[in-house]
């Protein structure tokens, strides 16, 4: 395991909630919490350097320039890019992947094309593919899933046809857990013709990425997940892809010459910079990468599979509760499940009760849950600074919730069955 005293680099957890509950934060999935020396990198910037990037001469803006520019080049290193080129800075996930729905899906796509997306991924994973199919006259197709929570591949064969131009997968699922396996669907994609994009925020922020070793296409993540700052994201995409793509907003900073009545891109990552980019938000997602490269991430994802080993086993031992997803072998650091009683919004609100922080609902999942029959589940998300004593708090508060909801007949009977 990782040392507790990781801990100490994040103060929002030194803290108690309803009294004198103490944090248990389970929630990382969601966003996960920042560092001191994200929070003290950020605090610098602005206290020291802050200015506006590549419009000023001044030494402010060269301070932030730089800054800027070097937090795109650890990015690079990070998910091992062949070029800083090929780091386009965005709001998050979900505005990746929208700018490759609307600037190489609009420039690509015609009627009777496919795009391939799986019955687990996000809504931001989704709707943007839905638009484009509206917008171009495509066509989605999904990959099922099998009832314990896999990809179905058995017919991908016949799911990827010369019709396939994208693929657009999660790399780990954000409700199930399960870890995808995106190498053999970019190949198999790849020998068809079609290009993939792999929305990777619940897998860069946990396990090492090599996007050359992948050979993918785009890739997508968010800063907020990786106890970096809201509001700063990633697009990786190949440098030949990236420059046949045309810009998708337009204004300042994207432009190399505006005349009277057109005007001319800047070479990419610019092209898809308009306007003021997300200064501190990529200052910060610099400070994070260094905080988890420091830590080393294949010992990140030793330490979540220690706690999703742990916590799986004793959720078996709750009555009435189901795991969702399959065992801890195939998935990331996280477990979704459903309690016979009560509803998971319930469940999470007393939860919350016992300072015990998750996320209950749809997850932004709806299709996933149609497919499951169910309408909202609940679900605990590990990070690096999350304990195997913290998931027995979490597990025996939701032994004690089950039994207040237990049926009186039930409860009289099992009090006797005790004695």
């Amino acid at each position: 395991m990782l040392p507790a005293s990781l801990r100490d680099d994040f103060p929002i957890l030194q803290q108690s909630v309803h009294g004198d509950r103490p944090l248990v934060f389970l929630d990382n999935a969601a966003s996960t919490q920042r560092s001191r020396q994200v929070m003290d990198a950020v605090r610098r910037l602005e206290e020291h350097d802050y200015a506006n990037v590549h419009r000023g001469i001044h030494t402010l803006s060269e301070r932030s320039t730089d800054a800027y520019e070097a937090a795109r080049e650890k990015v690079r290193a990070f998910i091992n890019a062949e070029s800083a080129d090929e780091i386009v800075f965005t709001q998050g996930t979900t505005a990746s992947i929208n700018l490759v729905a609307r600037s190489w899906g609009e420039a690509n796509l015609k009627p009777g094309d496919e795009i391939l997306l799986t019955l687990m991924e996000h809504h931001s994973n989704l709707v943007p593919w839905f638009q484009a199919a509206e917008r171009t006259g495509a066509v989605v197709r999904q990959i099922p899933i099998t009832d314990d929570g896999l990809l179905d591949l058995s017919g991908l064969d016949s799911l990827l046809t010369r019709r396939t131009k994208l693929v657009a997968v999660a790399s780990v699922s954000n409700t199930l857990g399960t870890i995808n396996p995106v190498a053999e669907i970019i190949r198999r994609a790849h020998a068809v013709g079609a290009l993939v994009l792999v929305d990777a925020a619940q897998s860069v922020p946990h396990m090492a990425t090599d996007v050359r070793a992948l050979d993918v296409d785009f890739l997508a993540f968010s800063g907020h997940k990786m106890t970096g700052p809201s509001g700063i994201g990633v697009l990786y995409g190949k440098r030949s892809l990236l420059e046949a793509m045309p810009a998708f907003l337009g204004g300042g900073s994207m432009i190399d010459r505006v005349y009277a009545d057109r005007f001319t891109p800047a070479p990419i990552p610019t092209r898809f910079e308009a306007g003021t980019p997300p200064i501190s938000g990529a200052i910060g997602l610099g400070a994070a990468i260094d905080y988890l490269q420091a830590i080393g991430m294949d010992a990140i994802q030793q330490h979540e599979h220690r706690l999703v080993e742990h916590a799986w086993r004793r959720l078996g031992e709750v009555e009435g509760l189901t795991r969702l997803g399959p065992p801890p072998e195939q998935r990331a650091g996280l477990v979704g499940f459903t309690l016979d009683r009560p509803h998971a919004h319930d469940i999470a609100q007393l939860l919350d009760e016992q300072g015990v922080a998750v996320r209950a609902g749809h997850h932004c999942t709806q299709p996933l849950h149609d497919r499951l029959g169910i309408s909202a589940s609940t679900r605990a998300s590990f990070y690096l600074y999350n304990t195997l004593e913290e998931v027995d708090v979490l597990v025996d508060a939701l032994a004690a919730i089950r039994e207040r909801f237990r049926p009186r007949g039930r409860k009289r009977a099992a009090r006797v069955a005790e004695k």
